[in-house]
């Protein structure tokens, strides 16, 4: 394997611009371009380390502002109406459950945060969101963004496996899919896979859970400065930062009232939705270039652990509520 210390700079440069002009390709997807990053920056380094903090943070956060052009409020806000209760259940007792869990296992607070808002609503766009409001480190993004894409591929092939055997519904998968699989696209194509009127439920359900990386975002912020003196003196829970208000969700939420008030712009909105995916895939990318191997060492095997007993929990949970009311 190259060393980055022996290597040309020129050749360095090379390297990392050929495999970020790969992420912004239809071939590339985001375990891809994190798998992509790890290599890059393991094999040949990142020649610009000072810049990458600042500039996935960034990233994110626009990221996360262009996929509220994919989210009609009037429709999302209809949808939600008859499962409210049921959507605040499964929300608040995942981050209750991984933050115990969390604590059991004495795993890092903030990446516990990450993995728990991830497995909760929306995978690596509640992760995209909560992470700048913390300010979670370029290691702890790669872990909790890691653990949640193995679990998705796990779901996407498992799930209509289960599905079938268990004979349920069309609409008991569709709800079961979007709750317990992480992120959107893992749940169209879990969906998609069972049957047509299953990947219409799971999209509708999906991004009614997906509008809650508001409250959780805010919520995130009020939670670290209320409770940060008390962290800073080695207490559990998130630790301060220096927290300011998270004006991306804002605009996010501006995003979405255009969205919904402009609706014969589609093709302009669908573009911004898909800028948005390609942005988050780059930072990705970005993300794993900037990581050594010696710091995914020190993270450990933990992170994984909750993230399995989470997705677990939440699955066997939600697959006995939908077969029993649905």
């Amino acid at each position: 394997m190259l060393k980055s210390a022996a290597m040309p700079r020129s050749l360095q440069i090379a390297i990392f611009v050929a495999a970020l002009l790969l992420c912004l390709t239809p071939w590339a997807s985001p375990p891809l371009a994190l798998a992509l990053g790890l290599a890059v920056g393991l094999a040949s380094g990142h020649p610009y380390p000072r810049l990458n903090p600042k500039a996935t943070k960034l990233l994110l956060q626009a990221s996360v502002i262009g996929l509220g052009f994919g989210m009609n409020l009037e429709r999302v806000l209809q949808a939600g109406r008859s499962g409210f209760l049921f959507t605040v259940a499964t929300i608040s007792g995942t981050l209750l459950a991984g933050f115990l869990v969390a604590r059991l296992l004495s795993i890092n607070p903030t990446i516990a945060h990450l993995i728990s808002s991830g497995t909760a609503i929306c995978g690596g766009s509640a992760i995209a969101a909560v992470a700048p409001v913390i300010d979670a480190s370029d290691e702890e993004i790669s872990v909790a963004l890691g653990t949640v894409f193995i679990l998705n591929s796990v779901a996407l092939f498992l799930f209509p496996l289960i599905g079938a055997q268990l004979g349920m519904t069309q609409m008991q998968f569709g709800v079961w899919a979007a709750i317990a699989i992480h992120d959107t696209s893992s749940v169209v194509g879990a969906a998609a896979k069972f049957g047509n009127e299953a990947l219409q439920i799971a999209t509708t359900v999906k991004l009614t859970r997906a509008l809650w990386i508001v409250p959780l975002t805010l919520g995130t912020a009020f939670a670290v400065r209320h409770r940060g003196r008390g962290m800073a003196a080695g207490g559990h829970g998130i630790p301060r930062a220096k927290i300011t208000i998270p004006w991306f969700i804002f605009w996010f939420l501006v995003a979405s009232v255009i969205r919904t008030l402009v609706p014969g712009w589609g093709p302009l909105w669908e573009g911004g939705t898909v800028a948005a995916r390609i942005g988050l895939t780059v930072t990705l990318f970005l993300i794993g270039a900037g990581l050594s191997l010696d710091s995914l060492k020190e993270v450990g095997i933990r992170p994984l652990l909750l993230g399995i007993i989470l997705w677990v929990a939440i699955s066997a949970t939600s697959l006995w509520a939908v077969r029993t009311i649905l």
